[in-house]
């Protein structure tokens, strides 16, 4: 469990230690092509030693400017602040994912327990499941759309369809691993296909289960956004995106702090993810570093 849990701490840090470089990289290309600036508390002025036309205010602004920008107002004679309007925005987007992510891996994991079991149909259909994830999102969404209507339905199943492949490639990875021999032994004691389904082949399938899981939680934010654009909401980051992207000349800082603020909802997603698989896999020693 304490290993389990140290592996935690070490992608957080990880993913933290990324972010700290990104931002170091990004300060440092302004500091040497952007426009000059000026720190006001403190007097201190730099004039950039090159001009680059990727590193000027419009195009990368500061980071303090972003973040400076989260407790604007998000529109003139507003009292809601920028950041309070994104927190709100992402935590809708991130049920949407949620819906498109549990109904997406229920259907990985059943087209995976069909599959393993009837060759047949695994010949017959994984071409098709492997070809799915060839169709551009951007181009299959508005097709969706106009199925299903523009709303909360659209938007999930793009945010489903986006999360099944690697849940159905990994359980049949996962399904079929066991050692064939616990399976024989249990087919000696007569025992059914759902009872070697449910006490061999999905416990040796639960860590390869959550590493797709994991890829899925991120995809499922990712279908999320770009469904929210065709789908007409208007509530969620994937409006904010579109909306902050017209307005952009006038206030870059809000689809950057948007931009950011999708992504610090990917990474949660992701390591709650790995947090239930921390507690799921507690008592199976090493078995979850298999996947």
């Amino acid at each position: 469990m304490k290993a389990r849990g140290g592996r935690i701490l070490r992608t957080a840090l990880g993913i933290g230690l990324f972010l700290v470089l990104v931002a170091l990289a990004w300060e440092a290309f302004k500091f040497l092509g952007g426009d000059p600036w000026r720190l006001e508390g403190i007097g201190f002025f730099h004039d950039p030693p090159f001009r680059v036309l990727q590193a000027n205010d419009r195009q990368l602004p500061h980071l303090w400017e972003i973040a400076s920008a989260l407790a604007q107002p998000v529109q003139r004679n507003q009292d809601q602040t920028l950041g309070q309007f994104l927190i709100g925005a992402a935590l809708f987007t991130w049920r949407e994912a949620l819906i498109g992510f549990v109904l997406g891996a229920l259907i990985g994991l059943a087209l995976a327990s069909i599959f393993i079991h009837s060759r047949l149909l695994e010949r017959a259909f994984v071409p098709y499941v492997i070809a799915s994830q060839t169709i551009p999102i951007v181009a299959l969404a508005p097709i969706i759309v106009v199925g299903f209507g523009r709303g909360l339905v659209a938007v999930v199943i793009i945010a489903t369809y986006l999360t099944f492949f690697p849940v159905t490639i990994a359980a049949m990875r996962g399904l079929s691993s066991p050692d064939p021999r616990a399976v024989e032994l249990m087919r000696s004691y007569a025992a059914s296909r759902w009872e070697i389904y449910r006490k061999v082949r999905l416990p040796a399938a639960v860590p390869y289960l959550f590493t797709a899981l994991k890829l899925a939680a991120t995809a499922s934010i990712v279908g999320a956004i770009i469904g929210e654009g065709p789908g007409g909401v208007p509530e969620g980051l994937g409006r904010a995106i579109i909306n902050f992207n017209q307005q952009y000349v006038s206030g870059p800082e809000k689809l950057w702090a948007t931009i950011f603020i999708a992504g610090l909802v990917g990474i949660c997603f992701f390591l709650v993810i790995q947090l239930a698989e921390v507690v799921t896999l507690r008592g199976r020693g090493g078995s979850a570093s298999r996947a």
